[in-house]
């Protein structure tokens, strides 16, 4: 066998969908975790800032913030293994692993691999649907207050109309209704949104619910994938042919 032919073979048995799905999945989970993580950090600057004068009115705020980035440091370490057994079990189901296993073993236990992980992805596919959910929110908060800011400034020659436009953080279950003064209204608000720690924390919620959306589609790559790897196992692993998922 020559060098191009030996190349062609070895190609040929490599998972491109899954080595597709493994880089969409670590550049998602970077943004995700990355973004959000700093994102968070921004958030605490900013209430602490311009809607809560007493450190108790956001004391809770900023439990869940310090809880949240725990989680994130989880989720990255947890996604970089599972990402990276999922790219070796689509290895494990081409035909250079069952050249080197065996045709039997390789079929049974590719089978029983690739029905673990269908179900894992599956689960992991509708946790994320929700986390993707939420994500939204806090762009949806700062749209908002963006929005509201752009207004202020279209009318800022009649300050009695512009004081009426506030963004009250408390409405959005952020700050208790206790907190002084929990919202920012007219110039002020006009003010806060020009603050470079405003547009930070936009763009960087804004990269993280890109981050959730990439991780989602990679975590349905997985599933097609994984799905396609079992039923070739399963229907023609006894006449030889192998899966290049």
């Amino acid at each position: 066998m020559g060098c191009y032919e030996c190349c062609m073979r070895c190609l040929g048995g490599v998972p491109y969908i899954s080595l597709v799905a493994t880089l969409l999945c670590f550049s998602g989970i970077a943004l995700f975790c990355g973004c959000g993580h700093q994102a968070l950090t921004e958030s605490e600057r900013l209430i602490e800032t311009y809607f809560a004068r007493d450190h108790q009115d956001y004391i809770t705020l900023a439990y869940l913030i310090e809880y949240f980035q725990y989680i994130i440091y989880g989720l990255a370490s947890f996604f970089f293994l599972y990402c990276v057994i999922l790219l070796a079990e689509g290895f494990y189901t081409t035909s250079a692993a069952r050249q080197s296993f065996g045709e039997f073993r390789s079929t049974v236990c590719g089978r029983c691999l690739s029905t673990t992980f269908i179900v894992i992805t599956y689960f992991l596919v509708v946790v994320w649907l929700l986390v993707f959910s939420l994500s939204a929110l806090p762009v949806y908060f700062f749209y908002n207050m963006a929005n509201t800011c752009h207004t202020i400034n279209i009318l800022s020659e009649t300050p009695s109309s512009i004081n009426q436009l506030c963004i009250d953080a408390r409405q959005y279950g952020l700050l208790p209704w206790s907190a002084v003064p929990g919202k920012a209204c007219g110039m002020t608000l006009s003010n806060v949104c020009k603050t470079r720690e405003f547009f930070l924390t936009y763009d960087l919620y804004i990269a993280a619910f890109a981050g959730a959306g990439m991780t989602v589609l990679a975590l349905l790559t997985y599933t097609v994938s994984t799905t396609y790897n079992f039923a070739v196992l399963r229907y023609l692993g006894r006449k030889g042919i192998s899966p290049r998922c």
